[in-house]
């Protein structure tokens, strides 16, 4: 292949020139995010176009407003104060909107809107974002723009209060106590902005694209007889908000893309798969919030995507007489967004490319990666929006079989991410079996949010015991947390119960962040044979209770031994020592 064209530029106060490249040791002005785009401009050179026909591959062009700028902003405008104090965000969010961006880069700005009338993302790359120990995924805060006025000025503004609505990012609460889990001083961080053209096609006053997803190039939990090293992706209808936020997806092995679905019946399949999607709405009619992310953002459902005829290879339709899901678009019955006609019938090297890029950037990083993608059709063009490595353990830590069902273990699992022991974890946070319903997880996650910050405030780590999908952003799924919210949590139990049966959203930010730094993740499906010793919980006294939550502070630590190779784990409870 021919060397890459990734069309970049750079507007920096420092040189105080714009560049059309620049060294990949760079960093430190233009973030971890655009970073991970630049060294994937040198990978995409060793695919060769010839062995996927049909498809274009890019990477979106952009432009990225150095570290320089944002060191300017926070330097000429008073915003020290509040932005390191622990007012609530949209406090923080409304004094950057009234600050004042730098005049050195506004003529910048102006050229490039007189060049770009398109949807433009407006996104963060932090300086300590995407790194394989900090990954600081999910974060800081995109926010996509319509950019559509007729008048220049207006398109300017809202361009301007984007910026200002990602740099101030930097400073919410999430990032806070992100970085107090992790022994991270906020007061280093740099936030370099990517403005970018944003993927997709416009349908009246909807913009999005067809196809958004995550795909790794290892699996923590792969179904038979897919193995970890065969990798995973998860699929989604529109932007790629409902793979990172943890909604509904499509998820399979790139190895295996037409095994079955893991759904016992066709009803399960029509609960369970995506039916709203994400877009940017191009109209003049919207809520005027600039400091809100979804601002120029709608959901709609999968009968929009339809009107548009953007279906053809996403769906299958469901015969209502045969009770039976046919692949494509006959027939009258519901759509299901299945994929099939794209993983199936292979007119498209869509599955065939997304193998080919996992492993050519796998054995040029020399660690397992993670891409986050958008797709077009008619014509096919692929577009990488991220690019990162991702952390797989590596020790040697063995669990038998039997030690499952030994004595005094109060969880056990055989779905479990990370590796080897720990000693250190006195706290337990748990949902209370008894009062967790669905109709609450937003309460809940107010409640698991509240311990959270208690808990790192005393900088005393802890397990944390759930149910339902923890991480996504759709109360219906589980609990709506985003991950500073759990984030002093050494440990995750993510418990199902009979009535609530979801899958591990395996694409969301909150995954990611999971495995890299090394939190043990035990996922506890019904369906096995293990159960979480309730009783033995409930005879501690309780530090904190919510409605729904209960802190309880153990006598002494807890271990927990996780096999990473086999994907086991166990927690052993200790003795309850009565008062004398």
């Amino acid at each position: 292949m021919s060397e890459y064209e990734f069309p970049f530029k750079l507007i920096s106060i420092i040189r105080k020139q714009k560049q059309s490249t620049i060294s990949l040791d760079s960093q430190f002005e233009i973030g971890g995010k655009a970073l991970g785009l630049l060294n994937a401009r040198e990978m995409l050179n060793d695919i060769d176009p010839g062995e996927i026909p049909g498809i274009h591959i890019d990477i979106p062009e952009m432009v990225v407003i150095g570290t320089s700028v944002f060191d300017a902003f926070m330097e000429c405008n008073p915003l020290a104060e509040v932005a390191f104090s622990t007012v609530k965000d949209n406090r923080i969010a409304h004094a950057f909107q009234q600050a004042t961006i730098p005049f050195e880069v506004l003529g910048d700005l102006r050229n490039l809107l007189e060049k770009w009338s398109m949807p433009l993302a407006i996104r963060s790359s932090g300086l300590l974002e995407d790194s394989m120990q900090q990954p600081f995924a999910g974060v800081y805060l995109t926010k996509m723009i319509p950019n559509n006025a007729v008048n220049l000025e207006t398109r300017f503004q809202k361009l301007v209060e984007a910026i200002k609505f990602v740099w101030a990012s930097t400073y919410f609460r999430v990032a806070k106590d992100y970085c107090k889990a992790t022994n991270l001083d906020i007061h280093t961080e740099k936030m370099a902005v990517i403005i970018q053209k944003m993927v997709g096609k416009r349908h009246q006053n909807r913009y999005y694209p067809e196809l958004s997803g995550v795909a790794r190039s290892y699996n923590f939990y792969p179904v038979k007889p897919a193995r970890p090293e065969d990798g995973v992706v998860s699929l989604a209808l529109g932007l790629g908000k409902t793979v990172v936020d943890g909604g509904k997806t499509w998820t399979y092995s790139p190895k295996y893309p037409s095994i079955p679905p893991p759904f016992k019946t066709i009803q399960d399949t029509l609960q369970e798969t995506q039916n709203e999607f994400w877009l940017v709405n191009m109209s003049e009619e919207y809520e005027y919030n600039p400091i809100k992310e979804t601002e120029y953002m709608l959901q709609e459902n999968i009968r929009t995507a339809e009107k548009d005829q953007v279906l053809e290879q996403l769906v299958s339709t469901y015969d209502l007489e045969t009770d039976r899901l046919s692949m494509g678009m006959g027939g009258n019955g519901p759509r299901v967004l299945t994929f099939a006609p794209l993983l199936h019938l292979r007119t498209i090297s869509f599955n065939k490319l997304i193998n080919q890029i996992l492993q050519t950037f796998e054995s040029r990083l020399s660690y397992p990666v993670e891409i986050e993608f958008a797709m077009t059709f008619n014509p096919h063009c692929l577009s990488l929006l991220q690019v990162r490595p991702m952390k797989i353990p590596k020790d040697n830590l063995v669990i038998s079989e039997d030690e499952l069902t030994g004595a005094n273990i109060l969880i056990a699992s055989k779905h479990v991410l990370g590796n080897g022991i720990l000693e250190d974890v006195q706290d337990i946070v748990y949902v209370k079996p008894d009062c967790f319903d669905l109709k609450l997880t937003k309460q809940i996650a107010i409640e698991l949010a509240n311990h959270n910050k208690q808990l790192l405030e005393a900088n005393r780590p802890y397990i944390l015991i759930v149910f339902g999908r923890l991480g996504t952003l759709d109360p219906w799924l589980g609990i709506p947390v985003t991950w500073g919210q759990i984030c002093g949590a050494r440990v995750i139990v993510e418990a199902t119960q009979e009535n609530v049966k979801v899958e591990l959203s395996q694409g969301s930010h909150y995954f990611h962040n999971i495995i890299n730094l090394d939190v043990k993740y035990f996922s506890m499906p019904y369906s096995q044979p293990y159960r979480i010793h309730w009783d033995w919980l409930e005879n501690h006294p309780v530090e904190h209770e919510g409605v729904s939550t209960r802190h309880v502070k153990l006598d002494q630590s807890l271990t927990v031994k996780v096999d990473g190779k086999n994907g086991w784990g166990i927690i052993y409870r200790n003795e309850v020592k009565t008062p004398t």
